[in-house]
């Protein structure tokens, strides 16, 4: 049975007023992945559809269309490893086709196909996952994280002086678009607008087309400008690749890494703020020495996930996921939140989960983050310069007062009010001229990537190695200063 069926065999509901939890469910009792009740508590929802229907249960999108959604974390890994039962290509969705997804459909900017890594399998995704790939591996690792401090301290010198700062708004969710704007190649005064047209196109809002446009439009603005005149950026990189990507690829996988980039890191950085200084546990095994930075983000990860769901594959054939019914041409959600806490895999969601990556925060599979390492050292190096600039910074307000809200695929503190002693803005260094190609003779200089565990790992909760000791010097200090002013 699929949720179209589920969907039908029920007579009409009443149709009730937004507020009331009876919108909650269509016909036939299958839950909506939108509306009011769905964001209030999604991981309340993903429990109650996990015991209603086990690791894969059906579900409403925008619109009422059918979909599944992917709980169990066994189930997520297998979806994303098969793409010969479950494609990235949207082009395969039965509603799609039947033209019931149409341009202006809130789901229309994340879910119709466009030339992208993310929309395609096999060879094709090969030349394009490639070049992204490439050009990602060109940036020197110690000058990304060089940009992300310039521009963590350039946030925190507009409010040090204040004495309180909201850090969703005036840290977290700029400080990706300043770095992201960097690296692509693009003037730092794009940021403030791609900020709220980023946010906005993947909420599914009304206005999520017209977000869509500006940043597409921007994009291509940028390509041009990039054609005239290279440098040492991300937007170059892929221009002059080998694939001989065309410019419409190009400024659809820009678009791809800048709105991905941006929501996930951003609510990485809020959260794990809110993390740090809200929870006595962390606050204590970080001035200990018993955990890193590095360690707190991974912990988020696993926890509370940039992306609690994507929409991204589709059946292409008849099939069975965990006892249900799969037709070709149905949706399927993959529940990256509820697959992290799934007790399959993590029996105690409370104990710390330390050093391990085999969570499913950056998806899995072939079409894994490429660019989750990056993400991480914005969050990592950010925090860590914001905590050296404001050591006794602390929540302005009890923590039972910060509220979130939620779309499809994200969930994200609304506000983060802190309180600290005022301190005098720092004096910035010149500005740096872009980030250099490291050549093959300072090459074994560079820091090394951050470890991983694979994705072919994960069912083994296989660790990462252990962080650098200077990386654990460096915040312990930090917070072992902050921690005893407390």
């Amino acid at each position: 049975m699929t949720p179209r069926d589920e969907h039908s065999r029920a007579d009409s509901a009443t149709v009730a007023p937004p507020q009331c939890p009876a919108h909650a469910y269509g016909e036939g009792g299958v839950a909506r992945l939108y509306g009011p009740a769905a964001e209030a508590d999604p991981m309340g929802l993903y429990e109650q559809l996990r015991d209603r229907h086990g690791a894969v249960a059906p579900v409403l999108l925008h619109g009422d269309l059918p979909a599944w959604l992917i709980l169990g974390y066994r189930e997520n890994l297998d979806v994303t490893r098969t793409p010969s039962r479950f494609s990235r290509d949207s082009r395969n969705w039965r509603d799609m086709r039947e033209g019931k997804l149409t341009p202006d459909h809130p789901l229309a900017p994340i879910s119709t196909w466009q030339p992208i890594c993310a929309f395609a399998d096999g060879q094709v995704h090969e030349r394009w996952r490639g070049a992204i790939n490439d050009a990602m591996g060109r940036f020197d690792r110690r000058g990304v994280r060089r940009h992300i401090t310039r521009f963590a301290n350039q946030l925190v010198d507009r409010f040090c002086t204040t004495g309180k700062a909201d850090l969703v708004h005036e840290f977290a969710e700029h400080l990706p678009m300043l770095v992201l704007t960097q690296l692509l190649g693009m003037p730092e005064e794009y940021g403030p607008q791609l900020v709220k047209a980023a946010r906005d196109m993947i909420k599914g809002t009304e206005t999520a087309v017209a977000s869509n446009a500006y940043v597409q439009e921007t994009l291509r603005k940028l390509v041009v400008r990039k054609h005239a005149d290279p440098g040492p950026d991300f937007t170059s990189w892929l221009l002059e690749h080998p694939a001989k990507l065309s410019d419409e690829e190009v400024q659809q996988h820009l678009r791809l890494v800048l709105i991905a980039a941006f929501e996930t890191t951003a609510n990485l950085i809020a959260n794990t703020v809110r993390m740090v200084l809200s929870d006595p546990r962390c606050r204590a095994n970080l001035a200990g020495g018993h955990m890193t930075l590095p360690d707190a983000v991974e912990q988020v990860l696993w926890d509370e996930p940039p992306f609690t769901t994507i929409l991204g594959r589709w059946a292409t054939q008849d099939t069975e996921l965990a006892g249900q019914k799969i037709k070709a041409g149905d949706a399927l959600v993959l529940g990256l939140a509820a697959a992290n806490v799934d007790t399959a895999i993590r029996p105690d969601p409370t104990a710390p989960v330390h050093g391990n990556r085999s969570h499913l925060a950056f998806s899995g599979g072939a079409h894994e983050c490429p660019g989750q390492d990056i993400g991480r050292a914005i969050a990592d190096t950010g925090i860590d310069a914001l905590l050296n600039r404001l050591p006794d910074i602390r929540l302005a307000v009890a923590e039972s007062e910060l509220n979130w809200v939620s779309s499809l695929m994200s969930r994200h503190l609304v506000a983060l009010p802190v309180q600290f002693t005022p301190q005098q803005p720092q004096p910035q260094p010149p500005e740096e001229s872009g980030l250099p190609v490291p050549s093959a003779a300072d090459a074994s200089e560079q820091d090394s990537p951050e470890p991983q565990t694979s994705t072919a790992d994960r069912s083994a909760g296989i660790p990462a190695p252990p962080k650098s000791s200077r990386s654990r010097t460096s915040v312990w200090k930090s917070l072992t200063g902050w921690f005893r002013r407390r």
